[in-house]
């Protein structure tokens, strides 16, 4: 079994017991998220696609909150001397899946 779900404006194909990382959502290491955008959910007899949404829902667990890679960008113009830094580090949630089911 497996779904198609969004969140953070993104997709991510999971499947029970997984892990993946998602875009900062709120909640403690321990803590139950249930996501309910999901637009696909397949088993082994049957393949349900949303129009827009399937009615059901995918219970997971905060494992922890981390941050990404430092990114950093320059931006340089040479006849003015000028220099400008940005720095950035995104924040993500990590979630393992416990289980899926329609609604």
């Amino acid at each position: 079994m497996y779904a198609v779900v969004r969140t953070g404006g993104k997709q991510y194909r999971i499947e029970p017991g997984i892990e993946f990382l998602v875009e900062k959502l709120e909640g403690e290491p321990g803590s139950a998220v249930v996501l309910t955008d999901v637009l696909l959910l397949a088993d082994d007899k049957e393949v349900t696609v949303g129009s827009p949404l399937v009615a059901a829902k995918v219970n997971c667990e905060v494992v922890a909150q981390e941050l990404g890679p430092k990114l950093r960008t320059l931006k340089y113009s040479r006849s003015n001397n000028d220099r400008r830094h940005h720095g950035h580090r995104q924040k993500y949630t990590r979630l393992v899946v416990n289980s899926m089911e329609r609604n």
